[in-house]
């Protein structure tokens, strides 16, 4: 099933209480950005609790070793873990963590190859492939990173035991790109600027209805 995941990355809570607020009664789900090296976003789970009977709360943790921030952002009440494969020493603890608190999956960045993957699709919930350059809001679309959206919908389709898997995509979704993304075998849309360029609700709406028809 299809579905479009409004994301945030700010430097300040502030901002980002006010993005969560807009929020509120529109979506299930919000992917929050946590960048751990400099240029940092605000860090602390714990103001988040809040929100845990609000939200899905899906954690993107982007920097070394994100195996350290499972534990203090579950107890704040986030259920989905995404750890970003290029700094991470050992993929395979970090997923096994994640799988004790919540539903976890990889990201792997625009310009990174699938073979950098040392964890086997079935082992995940799901697969985070970046449409851009991970770190920053606001870029571009990049059509040649949805290969690997096709790559990897082509081995859930030819190997048992994987099909459970959901291929999530984060960066540049809009309603021309969203379509793209669809027609690569994408099942999670993550978008930030685009949603909250203007209405939240409506801008969900548009994308929604792009994705049923």
């Amino acid at each position: 099933m299809y579905n479009i995941i409004p994301g945030i990355l700010e430097k300040d809570w502030e901002r980002i209480e006010e993005k969560l607020n807009l929020l509120k009664g529109n979506s299930k789900i919000v992917h929050i950005d946590f960048i751990s090296d400099p240029p940092s976003t605000f860090s602390d789970p714990v103001p988040f609790s809040k929100y845990r009977n609000d939200f899905t709360l899906e954690a993107h943790f982007i920097g070394y070793d994100p195996i350290q921030y499972i534990d203090p952002f579950y107890k704040a009440g986030f259920k989905r873990f995404v750890g970003q494969i290029e700094k991470m020493p050992n993929q395979a603890e970090f997923v096994t963590k994640g799988k004790l608190l919540g539903k976890v999956g990889l990201s792997i960045d625009g310009q990174t190859e699938l073979k950098e993957l040392k964890v086997g699709l079935s082992d995940l919930d799901f697969l985070l492939i970046m449409t851009v350059k991970t770190g920053a809001s606001g870029q571009f679309f990049e059509d040649s990173y949805l290969q690997k959206v096709k790559e990897v919908r082509k081995i859930l389709l030819e190997k048992p035991g994987t099909s459970n898997l959901t291929i999530e995509i984060d960066g540049g979704i809009n309603e021309e790109t969203i379509i793209k993304a669809k027609e690569a075998g994408a099942d999670l849309f993550v978008s930030n600027s685009y949603i909250f360029n203007g209405n939240p609700k409506e801008n969900l709406q548009k994308l929604s209805l792009l994705l049923s028809a």
